[in-house]
């Protein structure tokens, strides 16, 4: 008997690329189901060579799969994450409902994989937000060098990190400039197209952005709670791809020629970063891309053992489906799923 396995948000940006990379990285599944609220149902769409029929997420047994890649938003996945697990599947949840739960596993299996075990006391592993992903792999590898004290970091996040809705408001906006149409926004605060703005989710009491706040609760959940983080996060009027300008203060020295040459030897990177025209990575080439790119390193001598870095990653991949499926091969390999 092999895995057999859901995706409960199918027909949204995130869940089609679920069911891309479990084909492309050849999950051994032998049933695949795509979920969907009932207004999908019969939508068909592509796993692999194959074609699936959306069916519904509320009529759906799911006492008959072992694993639940779920990518719905966080008020669906309050309501169905505890049921789908009590039905017995392992549910790996896409949103922010989970993340800080203290009995629920916040993983990027390349920085800290062991963490799975804790499955078992609620059968759900939280997907961490995307900037975050791409942010503390590149940082574990530092950190286990020489230890990070401090990290100061901008991110130029792009429009895909607010699903669909968010890509087809840069395109009309887009599109009616050229025509003098004035752009209304929506899906955003304010005019997207051509324009960059500082605000993700919703502001807090201390000023930052709740995606702000994300990012630093979830590294130091992640990688060590020892570490202070600080954020500035925009929304670009980029289609696909984040990027992230990381300055870090170690607790000892490392040059940059070190540390391009430890990240390079580290699981999930790419360094690209020589000191001419194009020796760098940016959003366009690292789409469809599994890899977290990092350019651009440099020593900062504005602070003591002071390190800045670029770092790149497709968000709808490594970002969100990507890291879900590794999750997936994390929790098959360490056999955690009922039919692994």
């Amino acid at each position: 008997m092999g895995v057999k396995v859901a995706v409960f948000g199918a027909t949204g940006a995130v869940g089609k690329e679920m069911l891309t990379i479990l084909a492309e990285r050849l999950f051994p599944a032998d049933e695949v189901y795509a979920l969907a609220t009932r207004k999908s149902m019969g939508v068909e769409l592509s796993y692999g060579e194959k074609t699936l029929k959306c069916q519904d997420v509320e009529t759906f047994d799911y006492s008959k799969v072992d694993l639940v890649l779920m990518s719905a938003g966080g008020e669906p996945s309050k309501e169905w994450a505890p049921k789908i697990a009590k039905a017995g599947a392992i549910v790996v949840d896409n949103s922010s409902a989970w993340r800080m739960d203290p009995d629920v596993p916040l993983v990027v299996p390349e920085v800290n994989l062991d963490a799975l075990d804790g499955v078992k006391k609620k059968g759900i592993v939280a997907n961490p937000n995307c900037s975050t992903i791409q942010l503390v792999v590149a940082l574990k590898p530092i950190h286990d060098r020489v230890g990070i004290k401090r990290v100061s970091c901008a991110t130029y996040q792009s429009v895909s990190g607010a699903g669909q809705e968010g890509m087809d408001e840069l395109w009309t906006q887009t599109k009616g400039i050229y025509v003098n149409d004035q752009p209304t926004p929506q899906k955003f605060t304010k005019q997207i197209a051509f324009n960059v703005i500082p605000h993700i989710d919703v502001f807090m009491e201390d000023g930052a952005t709740k995606e702000e706040w994300k990012m630093t609760v979830e590294t130091k959940k992640i990688l060590d709670p020892k570490i202070k983080l600080f954020a500035t996060c925009a929304r670009v009027p980029v289609f696909v791809g984040h990027s992230i300008a990381a300055h870090l203060e170690l607790e000892d020295e490392m040059s940059a020629d070190e540390a391009r040459a430890l990240l390079r030897e580290s699981p999930g990177l790419m360094v690209i970063d020589k000191h001419e025209d194009e020796g760098y990575v940016t959003p366009v080439e690292c789409v469809g891309e599994f890899a977290t790119f990092v350019s651009r390193v440099r020593e900062d001598p504005t602070v003591e053992n002071g390190l800045a870095l670029w770092v790149v990653s497709d968000n709808l991949r490594k970002g969100a489906a990507l890291n879900a499926v590794q999750i997936a091969e994390g929790l098959l390999n360490k056999g955690l799923l009922k039919n692994s």
